[in-house]
């Protein structure tokens, strides 16, 4: 039975049906029962076929949901039917399959571009769920643990037990260091955690970097400056001693022998006075410079305690009042006001003591001297003390060269201020890092 229109094969169904039920109400009637029989039988297949021909654009569509979920895009509906609505239902499922179809491709491009990427990179990758399980770890990974495959974290056992405490007891956003040896090398890992969610599932991405080669880069470049500013300051202590000692030595010898006394004269005589007078200066300098380079080797282990800031702030006020002249305002503030840090409070004051009386020199001269000295807790839950003027600012070409050991770019001072600052805070787990923009604000950041 064919049918241009769905509605009118609908209605067709319909009045067979109707028929059939009033013919078998004539066979119930007038007592025909192998015709009864049979108009039950057809009956029974009217309403059957009805049912299936309603139910079959809804079969349709489940099979095209089911052929989503299994990724097979290769389900077509036939558009050549002759029921208009069955043809304009088939042509649109038709066209969203191809569309999700696209859609799967490019995701599947785009996975295996960023899969690629992972495998390329010069850094460990590892992603594990909370049993230990890892799903992925990258090539790199396994060439720095010399360790393939990595399917569970406890693997890790059997490369270092540190290793493995670490991964186990590793928390999202947590920061690791961890040194490996092994039959070819030490290296110094770093790891970093961050949390991730897939398909409803919590898992932990871990990066891990070699950072060793980086260590000894920056310590050979440390020790380079440090080379290069106690070559200067040695040779600018020694260059007047060797050249007064050798006019020295013209006065009381001559081609090889020495003169008598009665050559030298009383000018020769004053003259040799002040040279040795200048030799003994030079050498109590190289002496005090000496000293001061013992002083910055020996600082000895910060005895921390709880310490209120603002406490610490009048501590500072006080040391620092007679090298602050009226035109330079000071700040101080904290918040909150009763914020206190767990520090050696010897140490800390040093080096505050030291950034302000800085800021002050930079800013001789200058209207509108201001220093601020503040204390707070940042984004990231981490204590902060910040100290910075609008002065000058430090030039772009000697920051990085300011807390090197003797560095220093005053007639008087030995060098040591901010190098033994950025010592003092990296033994309380901390640093100090600078920012200058000239005449706008030059900080000095005390991280905690």
């Amino acid at each position: 039975m064919a049918s241009r229109n769905f509605y009118f094969n609908l209605i067709v169904r319909v009045l067979l049906i109707a028929l059939s039920a009033l013919a078998l109400a004539f066979a119930v009637v007038r007592g025909h029962y192998l015709v009864l029989g049979l108009f039950i039988l057809l009956f029974v297949a009217q309403t059957y076929w009805l049912i299936l021909f309603i139910n079959s654009t809804n079969r349709k569509i489940a099979y095209f949901f089911d052929a989503i979920k299994n990724e097979d895009f290769t389900l077509r509906f036939p558009e050549k039917v002759s029921i208009k609505s069955f043809k304009e239902l088939n042509q649109s499922l038709n066209r969203v399959n191809g569309l999700i179809q696209e859609v799967h491709m490019q995701l599947q491009i785009r996975e295996r571009y960023y899969q690629e990427i992972m495998r390329q990179a010069n850094i460990g990758i590892m992603t594990f769920n909370k049993k230990g399980h890892i799903l992925f770890s990258n090539p790199t990974l396994e060439n720095l643990l010399n360790y393939r495959p990595l399917n569970h974290i406890k693997q890790l056992n059997q490369i270092d037990a540190q290793l493995y405490q670490i991964f186990a007891s590793m928390e999202p956003f947590d920061r690791k260091l961890v040194q490996l040896t092994n039959e070819r090398e030490q290296i110094q890992l770093a790891l970093k955690s961050t949390p991730l969610q897939l398909d409803g599932q919590d898992l932990l991405l871990v990066v891990v970097q070699d950072i060793h080669r980086e260590l000894d880069e920056k310590e050979t470049d440390s020790w380079i400056r440090l080379i290069r500013v106690l070559t200067h300051e040695i040779m600018n202590t020694i260059t007047p001693i060797t050249s007064i000692s050798e006019s020295i030595l013209k006065y009381f010898g001559k081609h090889g022998h020495l003169v008598s006394p009665n050559e030298l004269t009383e000018d020769k005589i004053r003259n040799t006075v002040k040279g040795l007078e200048v030799i003994s200066g030079q050498g109590n300098d190289l002496m005090d410079f000496v000293q001061s380079y013992r002083s910055f080797l020996n600082v000895p282990k910060p005895d921390r305690t709880l310490v209120s800031c603002k406490k610490l702030f009048e501590k500072v006020t006080v040391l620092t009042q007679r090298n602050t002249g009226d035109d330079v305002e000071i700040i101080w503030h904290s918040t909150p006001e009763d914020l206190e840090l767990f520090i050696d409070e010897k140490q800390i004051t040093q080096i505050l003591v030291n950034l302000v009386k800085n800021a002050v020199q930079s800013l001789n001269g200058m209207e509108k001297a201001k220093v601020q000295v503040i204390a707070f807790v940042d984004n990231s839950g981490k204590k902060v003390i910040e100290v910075s003027d609008n002065g000058p600012g430090i030039p772009q070409e000697i920051v990085e060269d300011i807390f090197v050991p003797f560095f220093t770019t005053k007639d008087k001072g030995t060098g040591i201020g901010l190098s033994l600052s950025k010592q003092i805070m990296h033994l309380h787990g901390g640093n100090i890092a600078v920012h200058s923009k000239p005449f706008e604000k030059t900080s000095f950041v005390l991280n905690f």
